[in-house]
């Protein structure tokens, strides 16, 4: 963080979200580094002590990955998106479940906070359809027909179950798998599964931790990060080419919260320790804020974060 927050900066903020609901994404390389997992579950603790309602999902791509290398499986992820195979879906059940899941829910115990950790396929928490195979571009733009396996589209939150958790108040901690037809689980993409859970819960804000500082403009270029931008400017830079890879699902899913109500969607470099704060609670922000329109982002001296 370039400077302490100070009250005064976050008093604004703090009248307009407490008692409002943020969904908060971090992918495994962000939780699998002890560092950055104890930073960023440090900064959820904070808000949600000063009243802002967090709901929490995980990803876990490159513990899947090391996984599926130990027991000789083969692991291929393509447009942002894995292919997964019911062998592979029992690793992603392992590790998500036994291991990221209980590390989350002892971070945020250890920062005095309470949570529960959720399996979406538990209890119809998140029900999903298998996706069929369909026809997708790569980042070179080469069209291809691809079967996802065992994938799954969201069809329903239950939001009964979220909004029980946090009334408690405890912050539920989600594991990206979904209940599929007939008992059978599906991997979801976290990013869509955060979204997904935003829209369904009326959330203020969906806050995506990457690896980047945020969208930036140019993809070879660390230093081009969008301060602002809205869902056209998103679209041109997907027609550029400037949207690749693990960013792919990233703006489908902040392109799904804010068409489904959210109004505000951030995306934040959760390897900088302070920077989730500093988004929420300082006009300047530290990474992207996305909106519909760019007639959404109110001029000074309004809130603009």
């Amino acid at each position: 963080m370039d400077r302490p927050i100070g009250l005064v900066d976050a008093i604004p903020y703090l009248r307009a979200y407490s008692g409002q609901i943020f969904v908060v994404k971090a992918g495994g390389e962000i939780f699998g580094d002890p560092r950055w997992r104890d930073a960023i579950t440090s900064e959820i603790a904070t808000l949600h002590r000063l009243g802002i309602r967090i709901v929490l999902v995980h990803g876990g791509g490159p513990q899947l990955d090391a996984a599926a290398e130990r027991a000789g499986l083969k692991s291929e992820v393509v447009a942002g998106r894995r292919v997964t195979s019911a062998e592979l879906l029992d690793q992603a059940v392992a590790e998500w479940r036994g291991r990221l899941s209980t590390g989350l829910v002892r971070a945020l115990a250890s920062s005095g906070e309470r949570a529960v950790g959720l399996c979406g396929a538990d209890g119809g928490l998140i029900r999903a359809k298998r996706r069929p195979p369909i026809e997708v571009a790569d980042d070179d733009g080469q069209r291809r027909l691809v079967d996802y396996g065992l994938v799954g589209d969201v069809v329903e939150v239950r939001t009964d179950v979220l909004n029980a958790i946090l009334n408690i108040p405890a912050i539920p901690v989600i594991t990206p798998l979904a209940a599929g037809d007939g008992g059978e689980v599906l991997n979801v993409n976290a990013d869509t599964v955060a979204a997904e859970i935003a829209v369904a819960l009326g959330a203020a804000k969906l806050v995506l931790l990457t690896r980047a500082a945020g969208i930036l403009e140019n993809p070879t270029d660390p230093a081009s990060v969008l301060h602002w931008t809205d869902l056209e400017e998103l679209g041109d830079l997907e027609k550029s080419g400037a949207i690749r890879g693990g960013m792919r699902p990233k703006v489908a899913a902040v392109r799904k919260a804010l068409l489904g109500g959210v109004p505000r969607v951030h995306v934040v470099d959760g390897r900088r320790s302070g920077a989730l704060l500093e988004e929420v609670f300082t006009t300047d922000g530290s990474g992207t804020l996305v909106v519909d329109e760019a007639d959404d982002a109110p001029p000074e001296p309004l809130i603009q974060r």
